[in-house]
């Protein structure tokens, strides 16, 4: 089965309010780019506080309602939804290669993992059941309950223009919230698809509303006294911006990070394994993953066997449309990202890295503007340098070589993310020790990327996340609900008289 045909809507994008498409008050604009032929496909309107105002207002009018609703009624409405987006999921699919470059099949795997929440969150009214305790104390009963927030907003990033939105509002509406989404405004086109499908399913207006923009938008939500929570996705000097300004305001903030994650190669790993590992996890959707693999930690002589390996496959990477089938990597999202990344490349150079294979300067037969690098490997790299330290955020792999494993645990603790990391290794014990010692929040034995499925949560440790809570599983349904405690008893069991001591069971 092929795919459907290219995304190429030109109309500018604005918002969703009060369950329609709005222009917006604002005059300021955006060019939204194909990353593939490099030209402006649209633009996309930039929201002004008045536009978060109105957002924030809607939201606050329809919340009481639909919290009010019980919630195997919400569940019913996202099982709608559910069904739409499996309708729809290779229409989405091609939105997103047309504004972020990543290939067709990956964009797949991308609205199927946002999927997978939307299914999980169906299931919320079991997650939002209370405790009871009879008879806590003589003629007293006491029980918990978990209640909505409010009005809740998530801002979220371009590499997941589909998945990371879900994280949040299928959990946030499942549990009674509003939910008001500034997604990345350089693909911001599958905002408002979802937006579409949500009033399809039969959402009430006003529950779920899309404000596009930047810092504009960021700030007035951050400051917006009837937004209780936001959750955040993205660089770690944002999150922590995201975070102390939200606990400013008196907010619930969660904000996920930036990552550099490692993968320790074993001298007895499966040589085959980890190298195909390697190579998609570094270069898939062009490094621009929080969970891609951006070191190779080789222990012992295990460098000289697959340093060769990955270089060759690197060289043969095949970089397209991404709306080609058989494309494995596409461009990058924006010219500007590629110019970084490939400044990045530079400076391993500079700084004494054995430049192994460059992707820099790349064309692509017929897409000569388009904002394509090919896959770089780097050799003997050192914790010193920039490459290792900083997020590059692209297809760029630095291979760091070390003695033995307790060095390969020492260099991954030491590092100031935490995000993700792999080890591959054919020994249970090694694997065993890897995964409780690792300072690192989700870790993957002979598993490349190790994304949570639904039901567990998604987070890291360290810079990689601010706040207490993850995204989406067990841990969203906590994120997106406040615990009431409520004891109760009646006036058969009251005894006479005052008490001025603490109460105690009796």
């Amino acid at each position: 089965m092929g795919a459907p045909p290219a995304f190429t809507h030109t109309a500018d994008v604005g918002h969703w309010i009060s369950g329609r498409a709005v222009p917006g008050a604002g005059e300021r604009r955006q060019p939204v780019f194909n990353p593939t032929t490099g030209e402006v496909s649209r633009q996309v309107v930039l929201a002004g506080v008045e536009d978060v105002n109105a957002a924030v207002a809607a939201a606050r009018a329809a919340q009481p309602a639909w919290g009010d609703t019980p919630p195997i009624r919400r569940a019913r409405i996202l099982n709608n939804f559910l069904a739409l987006m499996n309708q729809h999921r290779d229409t989405l699919a091609a939105m997103i290669t047309a504004e972020h470059g990543k290939v067709f099949t990956d964009a797949q795997g991308e609205v199927t993992r946002g999927i997978d929440i939307i299914e999980f969150a169906c299931g919320a009214p079991q997650l939002l059941k209370g405790d009871y305790t009879d008879q806590v104390s003589t003629g007293i009963d006491n029980w918990t309950l978990r209640q909505p927030l409010g009005v809740v907003a998530g801002i979220t990033p371009f590499n997941f223009p589909c998945m990371v939105p879900c994280w949040m509002f299928p959990v946030a509406l499942a549990c009674g919230n509003a939910f008001i989404l500034k997604p990345s405004e350089r693909d911001p086109s599958a905002s408002l698809f979802m937006a579409e499908l949500l009033k399809q399913a039969g959402l009430p207006d006003g529950v779920f509303s899309v404000v596009q923009g930047d810092k504009v938008a960021v700030d007035a939500l951050l400051a917006h006294s009837d937004v209780s929570a936001l959750s955040f996705v993205g660089s770690t000097p944002i999150a922590q911006y995201i975070y102390e300004t939200g606990a400013h305001h008196g907010k619930r903030v969660q904000a996920l990070g930036g990552a550099k994650n490692h993968m320790v190669v074993m001298p007895d790993a499966d040589l085959d394994q980890a190298v195909d590992a390697l190579i998609g996890s570094a270069y898939g959707s062009a490094g621009e993953r929080c969970m891609a693999i951006s070191v190779a930690v080789l222990v012992g002589d295990v460098a000289d066997r697959i340093v060769p390996r990955l270089a060759e496959r690197a060289r043969t990477l095949k970089v397209k449309n991404g709306m080609e089938l058989d494309a494995e990597m596409g461009p990058i999202v924006t010219r500007q990202a590629l110019e970084r990344i490939e400044g990045y490349i530079g400076v391993g150079v500079e700084e004494g890295a054995r430049l192994v294979v460059d992707g820099r300067g790349l064309k692509v037969p017929g897409f000569e503007g388009g904002f394509f690098t090919g896959g770089t490997l780097f050799d003997h790299v050192t914790p010193a340098m920039r490459i290792y330290k900083e997020e590059i955020f692209g297809p760029v792999l630095a291979c760091v070589r070390v003695p033995d494993f307790a060095s390969a645990l020492d260099l991954v603790n030491a590092h100031e993310y935490g995000n993700g990391v792999s080890c591959f290794t054919g020994d249970g014990n090694v694997a065993r020790e890897f995964a409780r010692r690792i300072q690192v929040g989700m870790v993957g034995i002979n598993v490349p990327i190790p994304v949570p499925m639904a039901w567990h949560g998604f987070g890291g440790w360290k810079k990689s996340l601010f706040g207490d809570l993850h995204a989406y599983g067990e841990e969203g349904i906590r994120f997106y609900t406040k615990q009431k405690s409520v004891m109760q008893r009646w006036a058969s069991s009251i005894g006479k008289g005052a008490e001025f001591v603490m109460p105690t069971a009796k």
